[in-house]
């Protein structure tokens, strides 16, 4: 008995100070946030800094409205590289290259056949753009996703391998599915399938209307995200993305802008100075893509859904540099015919995408000594090297890429504002690489009955999925990469028990 007070008293101890302290916080906000659905929406090239500079100078925008009921995380990484394809599959499966085997847009796998080979050879390059299209100047891409086009699976009888089954681990789409909620998603590829996870089942409803078949001008690309709101509007009014079928809204859902990312790459947009002032085509694009959220908010408010939902403001990825004085064009066949002196046919690829080079060696036992050539300071100088990532260096980020088959051998870091094109590329700015500014993108989570917080500890956006999941009432680690990666959820949003589906009302 003696032993029993001893325990009761110890537990009171030291449980008895954070019962205390949930009751105080309890008693100053009493109120929750009941969410049933969540609405992610990624603007494509989306600064923190761009959020700030046009919530500031647009109080009655959309965006304005939706920060004064939400909480932004002032400091949020995405994915590096900070490509869309790892940059949306971070925030949908909660994990990186480690645990998804994406690393970029365009890589190589090593344990795959080209198309078409009937797998006589091993080792290929993969590109997931719309570069598998039919026809990439239709808007329906010719009917989608060519496969005689896909890479090869020698280890399952030669099979094409779709974008969803190269992905190695399950999607927030797939679990929502799962536990019976309806899942849709807007992208700008058929390629973007991959989000449906390895099941291929994830996305109820799936809309990847093609970019490429939009003149390359603002009104074009405005017009194309355009059609891509109206799906989701379509969506909110409980109908598939046609408005034809009744299907019922679905409890995840969303889609990724893309006229921002265009406008800052044009040479007559991007930035007025590297203060981050948007240029008059960059503002027009803003303008319009709030205007476009707000229409869902619209939306969502005369299906009396808006106080029963979360929607998340994020990017992909980020753009750089913002300082278009700083912008200056590598050709991107320097570092292959640098390594390739090495040794004639060393490069198995090099990936120059931007704001960065992957290399894949045909010869992985050649590493080193590709590293100290890429090194040398004449070589840094006239590749724009600003770091060469390789061995140990890139062991601390992703997965050995000897037993990797999918990642590179080395990642070559340029110096900000230094872009690995083709010499004639007329774009002023980029993504890709691992750069503040290609990095630091935009993150916010509003619903109405939220006050206004700023929470500028540094987070991942790897933590919105499993924080969609927990918002939705779904176990977050029933994500592999969660679990793989420890990857945690969005702080400052939750109180109660872990399955709840309240969100506590900020101070």
């Amino acid at each position: 008995m003696k032993a029993r007070r001893t325990s009761l008293l110890l537990l009171l101890v030291f449980c008895l100070p954070i019962i205390c302290r949930t009751d105080r916080v309890y008693a100053q906000n009493p109120s929750f946030v009941t969410v049933r659905r969540v609405l992610l929406i990624s603007i494509d090239g989306l600064h923190a800094l761009d959020l700030a500079i046009f919530v500031r100078s647009h109080p009655h925008s959309a965006l304005a409205q939706l920060s004064s009921s939400g909480v932004a995380y002032t400091e949020a990484s995405t994915s590096k590289p900070s490509n869309s394809f790892p940059g949306l599959l971070s925030l949908v499966t909660g994990g990186s290259p480690i645990s998804t085997g994406v690393w970029y847009e365009g890589a190589y796998a090593r344990s795959l056949s080209p198309p078409g080979s009937n797998c006589k050879t091993v080792g290929t390059e993969v590109i997931w753009s719309n570069a598998l299209d039919k026809n990439k100047k239709l808007l329906d891409a010719g009917g989608g996703i060519d496969p005689a086009k896909l890479p090869l699976d020698p280890s399952k009888g030669c099979v094409p391998v779709y974008p969803h089954s190269f992905l190695r681990v399950n999607t927030i789409f797939e679990l929502a599915h799962s536990a019976g909620m309806r899942t849709a998603w807007i992208d700008k590829h058929p390629s973007y399938e991959m989000v449906s996870g390895p099941s291929g089942m994830g996305v109820d409803d799936l809309y990847t209307p093609e970019i490429g078949s939009a003149a390359r001008d603002v009104k074009s690309q405005e017009a194309y995200d355009d059609v891509k709101v109206q799906a989701v509007l379509n969506e909110i009014a409980g109908k598939d993305h046609t408005g034809k079928a009744a299907a019922g809204e679905p409890a995840l859902f969303g889609m990724a802008f893309q006229a921002f990312r265009f406008a800052q790459v044009i040479p007559t947009g991007g930035y007025t100075d590297a203060s981050g002032t948007p240029s008059a085509p960059l503002l027009d694009v803003i303008e319009h893509t709030d205007q476009s959220i707000g229409k869902m908010v619209s939306a969502l408010k005369a299906r009396g859904l808006l106080d029963s939902t979360l929607i998340i403001i994020t990017a992909k990825h980020a753009q750089a540099p913002m300082d278009r004085s700083k912008r200056r064009i590598i050709d991107d066949t320097i570092i292959p015919n640098l390594v390739n002196r090495i040794h004639s046919g060393l490069v198995a690829l090099s990936y120059a995408d931007g704001n960065i080079t992957s290399l894949w060696l045909t010869d992985q036992s050649q590493t080193q000594k590709v590293a100290e050539t890429l090194n040398q300071p004449s070589n840094q100088a006239a590749a724009g090297i600003q770091s060469v990532l390789w061995g140990e260096s890139l062991k601390l980020m992703i997965n050995d890429p000897i037993e990797d088959t999918r990642l590179p051998d080395i990642v070559v870091i340029p110096n900000l504002g230094d872009i690995y094109a083709p010499a004639d590329e007329q774009g002023i700015a980029a993504h890709g690489g691992f750069s503040e500014e290609d990095t630091h993108v935009a993150l916010l989570l509003s619903s109405p009955g939220l006050s206004p917080r700023m929470i500028k500890t540094p987070v991942q956006t790897t933590q919105v999925a499993p924080t969609i999941l927990q918002i939705l009432g779904i176990d977050a680690e029933s994500l592999q990469a969660v679990r793989q990666e420890k990857t945690a959820v969005l702080p400052g949003l939750f109180a109660g028990p872990r399955s709840s589906l309240r969100l506590l009302n900020s101070e």
